[in-house]
């Protein structure tokens, strides 16, 4: 991001905290995660490079390596959730209804649903607007060119941006979200 452009930013923000929020602003700052404000112009930047599109700010991809299989990459997935311990709780494979109820091929669409019971109740405890988060989810797309790509939320807004998690939820936060970077890892790479 321009120089410039962060500096806006700051002054922006330093300007909405001496005004009228001030107290707010400055009693939740002090509230937040170590590197809560690293993390926040990260995705600040991911909004400015993805011309505004919120859903490039708030999530991870990779692109699957060519001669990886869609069903590796599902393969992976299981594997790695039995690993660490996630629960599979359910699989949606969208092109396949559509292509049900049209009758016609679609590209690739599939979602993938995984979660760790224990601390999805504790995330929802501490925050019960955390239950629109849950489950984890990955898809895998296939793009125009027939490339598969993998699409998930960016845990890292959960465990590095939000209010400090109390012990030992924060580390089974962390768990969760080693969890989902290493599927997106491995299945990308076609690492079994």
């Amino acid at each position: 991001m321009q120089v410039w452009k962060r500096m806006a930013l700051w002054f922006t923000l330093g300007a909405a905290a001496v005004l009228g929020t001030g107290c707010g602003t400055l009693s939740t700052i002090g509230k937040l995660e170590d590197g809560a404000g690293a993390e926040s112009m990260r995705m600040w930047d991911r909004w400015i490079e993805g011309n505004g599109d919120i859903a490039v700010a708030t999530t991870w991809e990779r692109k699957v390596k060519p001669g990886v299989s869609a069903k590796d990459v599902e393969e992976i997935f299981k594997l790695v959730a039995v690993e660490r311990n996630m629960r599979d709780v359910g699989t949606l494979p969208l092109s396949k209804e559509l292509e049900a109820r049209s009758g016609k091929k679609e590209k690739l669409l599939t979602v993938y649903s995984f979660c760790s019971p224990a601390t999805a109740r504790k995330m929802v405890d501490f925050s019960p607007h955390m239950a629109a988060y849950l489950p984890c989810r990955i898809s895998v797309v296939e793009h125009d060119d027939g490339s598969l790509w993998l699409y998930t939320l960016n845990m890292d807004m959960m465990v590095k941006m939000g209010r400090k998690l109390p012990s030992p939820l924060k580390e089974e936060a962390w768990a969760v979200r080693e969890t989902i970077w290493q599927m997106m890892e491995r299945g990308s790479k076609g690492e079994f």
